[in-house]
């Protein structure tokens, strides 16, 4: 079984910014793989539990804020008895251009308070990530800028980011973690 995690923030004003990223992409896989967007409430999450390929896969978009998602996500792995090497949590990067994204197998949260979280609460860094980039407007507040809308110009990057995350996901659910790195990782640009 495997845990994928779509960070974000619960609630309308939030919905398409970008550190809601995890949570669009969690849509928009469901939405390519026709999973009936039917969701559960449990433990402060919002969770479909599905079968691909004969795998059971639980998507999670934890209800409590970005930084508040670490409870959540332990509350999953425990209910459902999940290996730490089978979650793939997947976030917005400020080190990241917009369009890039990169495949990490374990590290420090980068200074992402979600991910901080998430590490305080399973005691580990060794958990799947899938990091999507939003780039860093230095002309903003950190805070301000990762909780602003997306320009038209980004979403139309995102669209097309949005078809190759797909692809990469389906891989993540077939391949071993080394070789999907090893296909996908590449330098930003």
């Amino acid at each position: 079984m495997k845990l994928i995690v779509g960070l974000g923030n619960p609630g309308k004003e939030y919905e398409k910014t970008r550190h809601n990223i995890g949570f669009i992409m969690i849509d928009k896989y469901l939405n390519y793989k026709n999973i009936d967007s039917n969701w559960k409430s449990k433990n402060n999450g919002l969770y479909i539990q599905t079968l691909i390929n004969g795998e059971k896969i639980v998507f999670l978009k934890p209800q409590s804020y970005m930084n508040l998602s670490g409870e959540v996500v332990k509350n999953y792995v425990d209910f459902f008895k999940i290996d730490l090497d089978d979650i793939l949590v997947i976030s917005d990067d400020l080190d990241l251009n917009v369009g890039n994204f990169k495949l990490k197998d374990r590290g420090s949260s980068g200074g992402h308070n979600g991910l901080k979280d998430i590490e305080k609460a399973l005691g580990s860094q060794n958990y799947k990530r899938l990091k999507v980039g939003i780039s860093n407007n230095k002309d903003y507040d950190t805070k301000d800028y990762v909780l602003s809308k997306f320009s038209k110009e980004d979403l139309n990057i995102y669209e097309n980011l949005f078809n190759e995350l797909k692809l990469v996901i389906d891989d993540y659910l077939n391949i071993d973690f080394s070789s999907l790195m090893n296909k996908y990782n590449r330098k930003n640009r």
